[in-house]
């Protein structure tokens, strides 16, 4: 049975996407699942968060709204969603409307079939509509990212992500984490899935990324995650004895 279901979304000067995007994700996950929607104002300086409200009344949609007084980056946006969300399984989703919520079926189909504890289902943005520059940087970071941390996926600037609530709060927090859930994930244990999935392009504004931040800026971040990685202890429990049994 799948849980109830929070779609995270970290928002930052969005007004010209996030209705259309709130619009979007309630076709096509209701009536089928139970969900809400949990946004992170990143401090926007527009109307992002009073669309995102005035969308959700006008079709019924659940909705929580955290707002952040200043900007701390995509990270801690999805981390402060998390933490107030009431799902038990968590779909992150970028705001600018470029993940397809169309798409959010296919992940939670492929994460109903996992019997781990803990698991990520990573969207993989096979045929992506960026400029062929954008592409071969995205390319030649993937590739080093997966030498290094050989974490099975193929897009790690993916926003689709699904994973239990659970599993996001047991990891270790620190700036940039979004780009590593899948190899952090791994380091507990978690199992991995890749799920192909649809990439559109911005109906309004403009990236709040560029080529050195999305491509390059995560070099100390990757040697961080090795360092985690080399240091994590996997047991196997030969025997538990309990004075209640």
């Amino acid at each position: 049975m799948v849980p109830f279901l929070s779609v995270v979304l970290p928002a930052k000067n969005e007004q010209g996407n996030i209705g259309l995007l709130i619009k979007e994700i309630h076709k096509s996950l209701s009536p089928e699942y139970a969900f809400e929607v949990v946004l992170t104002d990143d401090g926007s300086d527009d109307g992002t968060a009073q669309v995102a409200i005035d969308t959700a009344k006008e079709i019924g949609c659940n909705l929580q709204v955290i707002y952040h007084a200043n900007s701390c980056g995509q990270s801690t946006a999805v981390l402060s969603a998390v933490r107030h969300a009431k799902g038990g399984w968590i779909i992150t989703s970028d705001a600018d409307g470029q993940n397809d919520p169309n798409d959010y079926a296919k992940l939670i189909q492929q994460a109903s079939l996992l019997s781990s504890e803990h698991f990520c289902v990573a969207g993989y943005r096979k045929k992506r509509l960026d400029t062929a520059w954008v592409r071969f940087q995205s390319r030649v970071a993937n590739n080093i990212r997966q030498k290094l941390l050989n974490d099975g996926v193929p897009d790690s600037g993916c926003g689709l992500k699904l994973f239990p609530k659970n599993t996001f709060l047991a990891l270790p927090y620190f700036d940039h984490m979004h780009r590593f859930l899948p190899a952090l994930i791994k380091r507990i244990d978690g199992e991995i899935v890749v799920c192909q999935v649809n990439h559109r392009d911005r109906n309004a504004g403009v990236s709040n990324y560029n080529a050195w931040n999305r491509a390059w800026v995560g070099i100390i971040d990757i040697v961080g995650v090795i360092w985690l990685n080399k240091r994590a202890k996997h047991p196997v429990i030969a025997k538990i004895y309990s004075s209640q049994d």
